[in-house]
C-alpha cells in the first residue's frame, strides 16, 4: 500500500529542505518505498481533520491503510524497520543506529531550534542581543562533541543510517549560521548526504511544490 504523508503547502523555507517532511521524504526515497502527498495550509493544520492525524497541529503525518503516525523520527523509524536500506542487520549496530536517531532529535536539534526561535521569533526582544552569544555557545559545545566523536568517518557508525539521516537533516539548520563551517568534518558530512541520490530526489520532489507557489515570472 502506497503511504501518504503530509507536508507544506507553502513552506516558510521557501523550499531549502529544512521542514520536517524532507526527512520523511528523504527515508522513503532511500528505501525506494513510493508515496504520494498531500499538501496542507497553515490553517488546515490546525482543522480537526489535520488534528486527528497530528495532535499537535503539524506536518508531517504518515499514513499506511489503517496505520496514522505523527513526530518525524517516529515515521522515520517506522519506514526504516519496516524496509532495508536504513538499519544495519546486525542487532547491536542496528540499536546504535536508532541511538544516533535520538540523539539527532533530542541532543542536537533543540539548542540549534532555540537559535532559531532567538533569531526569528524573538528578535524584537530586548533581551535578544545579550542572549544570542550564549545561545551559539550551547551550539558550538555540543557540535564540537559530534565533530569529536565522527573524526574522519564518511558516517557515524560504520555505513549510512536513518541516524545518518536525521543528523544530517538536523545539522543542515546551521548553515545559514555559519557554526557549521567551524568544523570541517561535520561540514563535510553534511554535503556527503545532500549528495545522496535519495536526498536530492526528496529535496527536488519539496523544492518543484515551493517554486509552484512563488512563481518568478
Amino acid at each position: 500500500m502506497t503511504p501518504t504523508i503530509t507536508a507544506f503547502e507553502r513552506s516558510p523555507d521557501g523550499g531549502k529542505g529544512l521542514a520536517r517532511d524532507t526527512r520523511v521524504r528523504w527515508a522513503l526515497e532511500e528505501v525506494g518505498q513510493p508515496y504520494a502527498v498531500r499538501l496542507v495550509s497553515f490553517q488546515a493544520m490546525k482543522q480537526p481533520a489535520h488534528l486527528a492525524l497530528h495532535p499537535f497541529g503539524q506536518i508531517p503525518t504518515y499514513q499506511e491503510g489503517d496505520l496514522a503516525l505523527f513526530e518525524t523520527g517516529s515515521i522515520v523509524l517506522h519506514i526504516a524497520g519496516r524496509h532495508a536500506g536504513l538499519l544495519p542487520g546486525d542487532a547491536d549496530a542496528r540499536a546504535r543506529a536508532i541511538s544516533w536517531m535520538f540523539a539527532a532529535v533530542n541532543t542536537v536539534e533543540p539548542p540549534i531550534l532555540e537559535l532559531v526561535t532567538a533569531r526569528i521569533v524573538e528578535s524584537d526582544k530586548p533581551w535578544t542581543k545579550e542572549r544570542l552569544p550564549l545561545v551559539m555557545d550551547r551550539i558550538r559545545d555540543r557540535v564540537k562533541q559530534l565533530s569529536a566523536r565522527l573524526g574522519d568517518a564518511d558516517w557515524l557508525d560504520g555505513a549510512f543510517s536513518a541516524g545518518d539521516l536525521m543528523m544530517v537533516s538536523v545539522l543542515l539548520r546551521l548553515r545559514a549560521s555559519g557554526i557549521l563551517d567551524e568544523f570541517p568534518n561535520l561540514s563535510a558530512y553534511v554535503a556527503r548526504g545532500e549528495a545522496r541520490p535519495a536526498y536530492k530526489r526528496a529535496f527536488d520532489a519539496q523544492l518543484v511544490v515551493n517554486a509552484s507557489k512563488h512563481p518568478t515570472g
